[in-house]
């Protein structure tokens, strides 16, 4: 697997440099400059490609051009949004970008409700924690019928929680939930969040997924003519927030979209965190079942709660199987190589990390993605690789 770094552009507060001395060799990047839904300027695309070229980098992933909220609705300015994405492909492609990343959660991006959980070592990590999301969905948010969707047992701890949450909190709360993350669309306030959910309820499981299949179906033949493969990311947690549909959490989910737009060019990405959140989804046998789909993976490792919650762990030291899912993942490796195919080699990043040192109290420094953080498990998922090739003989 080639070992690569997420980089947020020249204002990230980690370096080229230190990416090279971390020891990746790709990078994941994105245009984050250029409003979602804008074409991507060739010119853009190639200072960023020349400037990672500059540091002895080569992009390897764009992560990621977003789906607009009205493409996922499929309403008001849908098709000229989907024309620009396309054209944003084509750009990419006559550029020699060839990985796109991509996810079509609704509303919003990755959730968590703490960016600083105290882990016992001192450093901190990014938490969802299950009955804080309640008391906001329920009492801060105070979303119609939102009662009707949790059970009697977290619908109480939610009240006795919201007895004892400052002002300070809520806010802090409400804040990490809805504000937006990086890597994420953009932020909402009360009014626009609840607009969105009630558009995207409305349209329901099956109207979003066959909205997420008629996006593709044009899409992926633009991507295989520009030498593209898209890989869709899972939905991050792998559950209904706010009773938005979701489709891209489980195996099955993984089946439909393959399957309905069957394509060398219409790919996965393996987030082990966010499929892991769900403790039936076997993440070893998903890759045995979809490798061939497979196109990008972030690894990292989570520790599941029985109520929905987990925290993001130390990579080697979670629910997620990490060394057998390496082994799976070079294993298919392999098979492309004997096989001759294209994209043999499967880009990877270490994916968040946790704060500690100076950076767990630099506000300017992204939650989840801090420099020792992440180049700590990169070290420690390099040595798995490494370990895992010798066996394999490869």
């Amino acid at each position: 697997m080639q070992e690569s770094w997420r980089w947020f552009g020249p204002d990230d507060t980690v370096t080229l440099e230190q990416i090279v001395q971390a020891g990746a060799t790709g990078v994941v990047t994105a245009l984050d400059h250029i409003p979602t839904g804008e074409v991507w300027p060739v010119t853009d695309i190639r200072a960023r490609k020349t400037l990672l070229a500059e540091h002895g980098l080569t992009w390897v992933v764009v992560e990621s051009v977003p789906a607009h909220q009205d493409i996922k609705l499929r309403a008001g300015r849908y098709q000229e949004l989907i024309d620009n994405y396309s054209q944003t492909l084509r750009n990419l492609g006559s550029e020699g970008i060839s990985r796109v990343c991509y996810n079509f959660m609704p509303v919003v991006d990755w959730t968590r409700t703490n960016l600083n959980f105290e882990l016992d070592n001192a450093s901190s990590a990014l938490r969802f924690e299950m009955v804080d999301f309640v008391t906001y969905d329920v009492h801060i948010l105070e979303r119609p019928g939102a009662d009707q969707g949790y059970s009697a047992e977290l619908l109480a701890r939610a009240e006795a929680r919201l007895e004892t949450l400052s002002a300070d909190e809520a806010k802090a709360l409400e804040q990490n939930i809805i504000a937006g993350l990086p890597g994420g669309e953009g932020s909402w306030d009360r009014a626009g969040i609840q607009a969105a959910i009630a558009a995207f309820t409305s349209l329901g499981t099956e109207g979003l997924r066959a909205n997420l299949l008629a996006f593709l179906e044009t899409v992926v033949p633009v991507a295989e003519a520009a030498g593209i493969v898209l890989a869709i990311h899972p939905d991050d947690p792998p559950f209904s927030l706010f009773g938005l549909p979701r489709v891209v959490s489980t195996a099955a989910d993984a089946r439909i979209i393959t399957g309905q737009v069957p394509s060398p060019s219409n790919g996965l990405t393996m987030c082990a965190g966010s499929y892991g959140a769900r403790s039936d989804n076997d993440l070893v046998a998903m890759v045995q079942e979809f490798g061939e789909h497979i196109q990008f993976v972030h690894l990292r490792n989570i520790r599941r709660e029985a109520d929905g919650s987990f925290y993001e762990s130390e990579h080697l030291d979670g629910d997620n199987d990490i060394v057998g899912l390496v082994s799976a993942l070079l294993a298919e490796e392999a098979a492309r190589r004997r096989n001759g195919r294209s994209f043999n080699e499967i880009p990877m990043r270490p994916d968040h990390g946790h704060a500690m040192g100076d950076e767990k109290h630099n506000p300017e420094v992204r939650p989840g993605y801090s420099y020792a953080g992440r180049m700590k498990g990169l070290a420690e998922l390099r040595g798995v690789i490494h370990a895992v090739s010798q066996l394999q003989g490869d």
